[in-house]
């Protein structure tokens, strides 16, 4: 059975979906105002994992990723690049859906943005307000009242006496409790901005994730993830919300993704250390990058480095290259009797422990390498589909390269040309030349395998 660690209870427990066979999963997406970076990355790569199993065992899955389309930062980089809202949004939604392409993540069942779902924020604001849970302030805010609702706190582990002692509190003249939290914002002089009992203005950021998910997936669902940084105050906040409006759970399993750090610090972009992903693209396939994600546990830290990424291209290399002779069809079924896939599903029924997973991949490569068995490479391929790899050719995996900008990258023709100049020098006997041209391509980074087929060759 399925185990699924819920940072609500912070230990594992069995998944026990509300509907059999069915399942439901909200995960918090990107606010689009800036082209993704590792982090986000790491959002879209994990999430998609979690999804490609669950539907592997046979779940219907019905999953929900939302877009934040409008906040404070969106309209401030609107404003500094003298530029509108939906030409700034409709730009990154656009480099997103790009580099998760690029990534293999598939899209999910919806993909809402807030800016279309105004009137179920609305709706469940006034709610709230009904049951005394949240109050209009003079200036046209409304907020939560967060001492109304008693289970605050219960996601994050906070109290609210250790909240209220924290540096964490905003000083707001408007708020009943410096604790409260907006729920609807005023407009400000050139602003965009929606009619509401309250006047014209628009949503805060936490309120949008509770409608949507409710939009799509009723009341109560199965699974909501995000960041690890989303834990609090937004999911939290989304508790207070959902549960508040409804009287009764929101969500059964809460899952966080590990930040990703450099230098022991977390990736982010107030910090100004983060890489994006079309920055790392320019050196690493997009499969490497998915591989060095999914490599580690996904609530674990994972480090960035150049060298981290190396030994992943290195070991997705090995993957490659025990598949290279193998002509394998994409339609057979797994035989979840055998022992390599009973011990790689174990390992993604607890937790999603992709290395774990990963490493029966290992197994079998070795095992392909020594036996030679069509068989074994087919289930490579199987398996490693499940996580979204190992989906390419060996050949245009293991001869690709990175950066096709680079004027001094020697291209696959040019290769194609030598790897045949060298052939006729051997068959001429010109030993020293074919020699010479080996090294010459050793020297550019490529690597010729001679075989009973013929001549190959990779990348190193």
């Amino acid at each position: 059975m399925l185990k699924i660690y819920n940072t609500l209870i912070r230990d594992k427990q069995d998944f026990v979906p509300l509907t059999p066979g069915k399942v439901k999963i909200y995960v918090c997406g990107m606010t689009v105002y800036d082209y993704c970076h590792l982090g986000h990355a790491r959002v879209l790569v994990v999430f998609d994992m979690v999804v490609r199993w669950l539907r592997a065992r046979g779940f219907e899955v019905i999953y929900v990723r939302n877009i934040t389309d409008i906040d404070d930062k969106i309209i401030q980089r609107a404003l500094e690049n003298h530029e509108t809202i939906e030409s700034l949004t409709g730009r990154f939604i656009h480099a997103m859906e790009q580099d998760a392409a690029a990534l293999g993540v598939e899209r999910p069942t919806y993909e809402p943005r807030a800016t279309h779902f105004i009137e179920n924020m609305v709706t469940m604001i006034e709610k709230l307000i009904d049951k005394s849970l949240a109050y209009a302030a003079d200036n046209g805010d409304v907020y939560y009242a967060v001492h109304q609702f008693p289970g605050y706190g219960k996601l994050s582990g906070k109290s609210l006496d250790d909240l209220r002692a924290g540096e964490r509190v905003e000083i707001d003249a408007n708020k009943k409790d410096p604790l409260d939290f907006v729920l609807w914002k005023s407009a400000k002089p050139g602003e965009p901005a929606w009619d509401s009992p309250w006047g014209r203005g628009r949503p805060g950021w936490h309120i949008e994730c509770s409608a949507m998910g409710e939009h799509f997936l009723g009341e109560q669902f199965d699974i909501h993830g995000g960041g690890q940084d989303l834990q609090f105050p937004h999911h939290e906040n989304e508790i207070a919300q959902s549960e508040g409006a409804h009287d009764h759970p929101f969500v059964n399993y809460w899952m966080h993704n590990g930040f990703v750090r450099v230098d022991s610090e977390k990736m982010s972009k107030s910090l100004g250390n983060f890489f994006t992903v079309r920055e790392v693209l320019k050196n690493y396939q997009p499969e490497v990058i998915r591989f060095f994600i999914l490599r580690a546990h996904y609530r674990s830290p994972l480090n960035y480095s150049d060298q981290h990424l190396r030994d992943a291209k290195l070991a997705l290399d090995r993957l490659y290259i025990a598949l290279k002779d193998f002509e394998i069809s994409n339609n057979d079924e797994i035989d979840w009797t055998n022992d390599y896939a009973q011990t790689f599903m174990s390992a993604m029924n607890d937790d999603f422990n992709t290395p774990e997973a990963i490493a029966v991949l290992f197994e079998l490569a070795s095992a392909v390498n020594k036996t030679q068995s069509n068989s074994h490479a087919a289930l490579l391929k199987q398996l490693g589909s499940i996580l979204g790899l190992l989906q390419q050719t060996p050949q245009l995996y293991l001869q690709h390269n990175p950066d096709d900008s680079d004027k001094e990258s020697i291209s696959a023709e040019q290769i194609e040309r030598m790897v045949q100049k060298r052939l006729e020098a051997r068959k001429s006997g010109q030993y020293a030349e074919a020699d010479s041209i080996r090294q010459n391509l050793v020297d550019a980074g490529i690597i010729l395998e001679d075989g009973p087929q013929g001549t190959t060759w990779r990348r190193n």
